[in-house]
């Protein structure tokens, strides 16, 4: 495949074979989009007889621009990382729904290679901008090792160019981690489960929407960015590990896979060193693993265990994917449990009092910044400045 959901090539075979018809579909209307687009470009060369500077696409991000910035790591607190849940609605049509449950691991078939999927949690809370550890960006592209990362929807928006370039970006997908990280498990209000949900889907569709209309190649310079991205999300991280059956069927019915993992790197202890999250983590981890690390500049050692990570599982043979090809390896078998948990069911509950703590900190915070929802919208656009 070109493009995670663009033109579909053999290479794209494992993806496409467990993608719905409403992906599919997607698929090819963006294969239709980018035609016209490119002819359009072709077009202004062949009117002008030469190369036309002005209507050629450029590449989006320099390597500059993309390159590490150790401020972007940095976690500031203060009202100003207040910001409103979204309240415009959703203009893509309702999602398949998603099996329902946490896929821990998939089961690969005997002939498979060793695949496993490192994931990158970008979490923020309400009273907080948390950071973007660019070094693990890196060191990802410099080894051309694909990765999935879950960004909370509040992270997106505090966060929107660093959103675009992983967006945009070959090696990467995004999978949606809530809207500012509250514990799914306590959360008893349906109304606030649904927005802890959906507001990552809109901001993140409305996100894609900006990447397409700036018609600007990829780093790779063969295709436009956003057709690496896809216009929604569909895959889902319960923070905290946690879930209850109510969230599991929320999830599942905003047509998310809800993705757990088999191995913890740790990497949010602090006292942990490098060499102790790579040692948990390459004997931790087997064919079809899933691997959580943070990328939100509570990864405390990440960048530094990364390189010893992907050197040895390299020297074992392991290629490392993003989570949606895992899942749809051909022959692979789901590891799909009606619980979530870390190492052993019921682990993730010790998180409950501290989480209905956080949640009325939370409630204090926007109630102290005494700001009125904005009311919703009657309409939402992909294109806003067309539909304002």
């Amino acid at each position: 495949m070109t493009s995670r959901e663009g033109t579909v090539d053999s290479s794209s075979k494992a993806e496409v074979s467990g993608a719905s018809q409403e992906e599919i579909h997607r698929m090819i209307v963006r294969r239709q989009i980018r035609a016209g687009v490119l002819a359009f470009f072709a077009a202004g060369m062949i009117a002008t007889g030469a190369p036309n500077a002005e209507a050629s696409p450029k590449v989006c991000w320099s390597p500059t621009a993309l390159a590490h910035k150790p401020s972007l790591k940095e976690i500031k607190k203060g009202d100003e990382a207040y910001r409103p849940k979204p309240r415009w609605m959703s203009v893509l049509p309702p999602p398949t729904r998603a099996p329902v449950g946490a896929i821990r691991r998939v089961e690969l078939p005997v002939e498979s290679p060793k695949l496993i999927a490192l994931t990158f949690d970008l979490c923020e809370q309400p009273y907080e901008i948390a950071g973007y550890d660019g070094a693990i960006v890196d060191i990802l592209r410099s080894r051309d090792i694909s990765a999935t990362f879950f960004a909370g929807g509040k992270w997106l928006q505090t966060h929107e160019e660093q959103a675009f370039q992983l967006m945009g970006d070959p090696l990467f997908e995004l999978g949606n981690h809530t809207w500012e990280h509250r514990n799914l498990r306590v959360v008893e209000k349906p109304s606030e489960l649904r927005d802890e949900i959906r507001g990552t889907q809109l901001v993140y569709e409305r996100l894609w929407s900006r990447l397409y209309k700036r018609q600007c190649l990829a780093r790779d310079e063969k295709n436009f960015a956003h057709e690496y991205a896809s216009d929604r999300l569909s895959l889902f991280r319960f923070p905290f590990g946690a879930c209850s059956p109510g969230a599991l069927e929320a999830v599942a019915a905003h047509g998310l896979h809800a993705i757990q993992w088999d191995v913890s790197s740790g990497d949010s202890t602090p006292g942990l060193t490098a060499e102790q999250i790579a040692k948990g983590v390459v004997n931790g981890v087997r064919p079809g693993s899933i691997v959580l690390f943070h990328a939100n500049g509570r990864g405390w050692k990440t960048a530094a265990a990364l390189p010893i990570i992907i050197d040895q599982l390299t020297r074992q043979k392991y290629k490392f994917v993003t989570v949606s090809t895992l899942i749809h390896t051909p022959g692979a078998k789901r590891d799909i449990r009606p619980i979530c948990f870390d190492n052993q069911p019921g682990d993730t509950n010790r998180y409950d009092l501290f989480s209905r703590q956080l949640h009325r900190t939370y409630e204090d915070f926007n109630n102290r910044r005494n700001i009125i929802p904005p009311k919703p919208e009657l309409r939402s656009s992909r294109f806003p400045a067309e539909n304002p």
